[in-house]
């Protein structure tokens, strides 16, 4: 073990001498503190960490927020294309992180050209979304949400808001009905394919997604309606039915899961932070001011697989071979002392890596959907609730055990019951 009580370095996979003193990510160690270990890594290697996946795979974690920005501007040298990984043949069928690494015709693993091309369509697809539009959406779903569970007195938001409430407003976007069993599923499945819990099937889960959204395609080639799979079938791109079904499987894995975590990792913040007062509506940071926090601090998506070396190249002090893996460790670049040399994260400002960066950024103007998404969640519950308290103590909130999304298990809250 280090001085920190984290794990320490444990033997690499034969025939691997860089990754000879290299950590395993996963496990308790990530579930309450990962930024505890994120600083023991750093300290202990450097902004370039050896790591070890799911059955000991070797990869490089890039921590530093320099680092990561490096690798995100340079795809000539840091490329996308999965297929570059020189680990394939120690890959397993029913690996768990298949689904996120194994290459498909997907806007997320093109490069150059093609990648401009298929962002594109994603871009002019979301620029269609009107913002004033999904707000009044997502209050109406909020209301919704809230009038089931406001006359008891009590609730579990991680399910039976956070959750909810972005993938109805992400599906609804994307024309399809925001309520019944397909819809429930399609959540199941993409947390189950995103964070996998005991007994989840990853690789069936993002399989059924999948067949979900062939059949959306197919519908809206029938009869196309003002939403966001409409609009990128119509595109003079012209792309193929399976390539809008892959991008439109990463623009609602995108708006789900990460803003789902984002709402509640700041509900957590509002309830629990004296700066925000005891009761939030009296607090004396706004609620825009806690999302950003959130996203400086505990961002959603902790960490993200990733890129691929495209040839021998430096970064951080490390030999980087070609085909090597790099998870961008956007979390960790996000805390880095070099910019925060004081241990204070700007909070202030909106320079976090938490939408990643580069050309393969979050696509313009997802990051404003999630925002208000986000923000409207936030600020409805509060107007509706506004003696919410949590109905826990603050340590007893626990974290979902993933290298990769950072959320809570559940949010457990009080409040005076509402009479509809």
């Amino acid at each position: 073990m280090t001085d920190s009580g984290y794990p320490s370095a444990h033997p690499a996979p034969p025939g691997c001498p860089a990754h000879a003193d290299a950590v395993r990510l996963g496990g308790l160690e990530y579930q309450q503190t990962p930024s505890q270990l994120y600083r023991s890594l750093r300290r202990d290697y450097g902004p370039v960490a050896p790591v070890l996946l799911d059955g000991d795979i070797p990869a490089w974690l890039v921590l530093g927020y320099s680092e990561v920005t490096y690798v995100t501007s340079h795809d000539d040298l840091f490329a996308r294309d999965s297929r570059r990984w020189n680990q394939w043949e120690n890959i397993p069928g029913d690996w768990p992180l298949l689904p996120y690494v194994g290459y498909q015709p997907s806007v997320l693993f093109t490069e150059g050209e093609e990648h401009r091309q298929r962002a594109g369509v994603i871009t002019q697809a979301l620029e269609g979304v009107d913002q004033f539009e999904l707000s009044y959406d997502c209050r109406e779903i909020a209301d919704d949400l809230i009038a089931r569970f406001a006359g008891s007195g009590q609730a579990e938001l991680m399910a039976e808001f956070a959750h909810a409430l972005p993938m109805r407003a992400a599906v609804q976007m994307c024309g399809m009905p925001t309520s019944g069993d397909d819809t429930r599923q399609l959540v199941d499945d993409l947390r189950a394919s995103l964070d996998a819990g005991e007994g989840d099937d990853p690789v069936a889960a993002y399989g059924r997604v999948g067949e979900r959204l062939r059949q959306l395609v197919k519908d809206k080639r029938a009869a196309p309606g003002p939403d966001v799979t409409s609009r990128m079938l119509t595109d003079q791109a012209g792309l193929t039915d399976e390539e809008i079904v892959q991008d439109l499987i990463s623009v609602i894995a995108a708006a789900q899961q990460p803003t789902a975590n984002w709402i509640c990792n700041t509900l957590r913040l509002l309830l629990t932070d004296e700066r925000f007062a005891v009761n939030v509506s009296g607090g004396r940071l706004s609620v825009g001011e806690a999302l950003n926090e959130v996203l400086w601090l505990d961002t959603p998506t902790q960490n993200f697989i990733g890129r691929w070396a495209a040839r021998d190249v430096q970064l951080g002090g490390r030999q980087i071979k070609a085909g090597d893996c790099l998870v961008l460790g956007l979390a960790a670049a996000n805390t880095d002392p070099q910019i925060w040399p004081e241990g204070h994260v700007g909070a202030e400002n909106a320079a976090h890596l938490s939408f990643s960066n580069g050309e393969h950024r979050c696509p313009y103007p997802a990051p404003l959907l999630a925002d208000v998404m986000a923000r409207t969640a936030v600020e409805t519950l509060l107007e509706r609730l506004p003696d919410l308290v949590l109905a826990v103590e603050p340590e007893e909130l626990s974290w979902r055990p993933s290298i990769w999304m950072r959320g809570l298990t559940a949010l457990p809250v009080r409040f005076t019951p509402v009479m509809q």
